[in-house]
């Protein structure tokens, strides 16, 4: 392990500023940042200098919505598989999203306490997984996987799926407890249809509104928050009167919303390439027919939705949801979303913005002392182009440079 690396010749990004410090140095102490700026004295023999080269240094970014388990995206398919399996399959997609500069990670459904554990002790290699343990769905909702004609549902925690089903404001406050005893981070809802589930529409609503304040409400009783998956303006409205803390998704949003949003101190996750990667790769990565016809009917939304957020000043965070084969498109959501937002707004997203919503504020998302030893080199000014994301050069976690396989 690196006790200490010393970062030369940088240009670092200020997120918070939007400026650059030209010509800097980054000194680490661990896992942790401990100076940034000229140095002239001494430094530990032990200490791995690495030459920027005048290159541009950036906090690691966070995805605020990934599916670190989900290894297809036929998602019914894998409730089959083999829970060990599933994990040696996760630790591929995990060490992929960090070598893309991901250095942190909100799982938003299947991901549980085993892969955090596994990940902070060193057995995996990946960024810094924050997860929400079972995904919670009404009977027939978006994370019941049962075709039409099964009705036994599989609710064995150990069952690689993203969800389980529960029903009336009892099974959700029992199934929240639940999640939060492993030591989840947040709770996610599913609050309409989407697109991979078998029998729900895109444009329903889910859980009654009982069910989603008695989830707010377990979660608000130990200091976590719930996430609410909603694509339609009704669905997201509901969520966010409810208190819930994060929309995921809403493609379908609409001015209301927007005001709600604001009303509420809520954040707003889109996650635009995850559909773009549906409608052209899907169904080569397990994506079924039936959900592959449903992507048409949020696809072309999600640039207007981001575009009324950014203009009525929600906070919105970085998400990709990308499944199977389509996770190395992960950093194309900057340049997606870059169509609307100017290029700092889409790097803030993705470092300070969605530090406020994991509740990490100056500890990742920003490269000052004090903070995680989490950089991202990369050639370019990302500023006059975003692209430049897309290829890292240097990738460093917890003071930990990054090796590339």
């Amino acid at each position: 392990m690196t006790s200490s690396i010393l970062i030369t010749n940088a240009r670092v990004l200020d997120v918070h500023t939007g400026e650059y410090l030209e010509g800097v140095g980054i000194l680490t102490d661990g896992e942790t940042i401990a100076e940034v700026g000229s140095r002239t004295g001494p430094i530990p023999s032990t200490t791995v200098i690495i030459d920027a080269e005048g290159r541009t240094v950036l906090p690691g970014f966070t995805d605020a919505h990934v599916h670190v388990t989900a290894c297809t995206a036929d998602i019914a398919a894998q409730a089959e598989w083999a829970p060990s399996y599933v994990a040696a399959r996760s630790g591929h997609i995990l060490r992929g999203m960090l070598e893309r500069g991901f250095t942190t990670v909100r799982d938003m459904g299947g991901a549980d306490y085993g892969l955090a554990d596994a990940l902070d002790e060193g057995y995996l290699t990946g960024p810094r997984l924050l997860f929400g343990g079972k995904a919670l769905s009404q009977t027939g909702g978006h994370a019941d996987m049962r075709h039409r004609g099964r009705n036994v549902i599989d609710g064995h925690p150990c069952c690689p799926t993203v969800g389980m089903v529960c029903d009336g404001a009892d099974e959700i406050r029992k199934a929240a407890r639940e999640q939060f005893r492993t030591g989840a981070h947040h709770l996610k809802l599913m609050l309409s249809g989407g697109v991979a589930s078998p029998t729900d529409r895109i444009d329903s609503t889910q859980l009654s509104m009982d069910e989603i304040r008695a989830a707010v409400e377990e979660a608000e009783a130990v200091n976590r928050y719930v996430a609410g998956h909603a694509y339609t303006a009704r669905a997201v409205n509901r969520a966010l009167r409810a208190g819930v803390r994060s929309i995921e998704h809403g493609n379908l949003l609409d001015g209301t919303s927007v005001e709600l949003f604001k009303e509420q101190e809520a954040f707003y996750v889109p996650t635009l390439v995850t559909y773009r990667a549906l409608a052209e790769e899907g169904p080569r990565n397990g994506l079924p027919g039936a959900s592959h016809r449903k992507v048409s009917e949020v696809l072309d939304h999600g640039l207007r939705a981001l575009e009324l957020a950014h203009r009525g000043g929600v906070d919105i965070v970085f998400g990709t949801d990308l499944l199977g084969g389509m996770h190395p498109h992960q950093a194309m959501e900057f340049t997606l979303r870059g169509q609307v937002q100017p290029a700092i707004d889409v790097i803030r997203s993705a470092t300070t913005v969605a530090a406020r919503l994991i509740g990490m504020e100056g500890r990742i998302g920003e490269v000052t002392p004090g903070a995680f030893a989490d950089l991202v080199v990369v050639d370019g000014d990302p500023l006059a182009d975003l692209s430049v994301l897309t290829r890292p050069k240097t990738v460093v976690k917890a003071g930990q440079p990054i090796a590339r396989v």
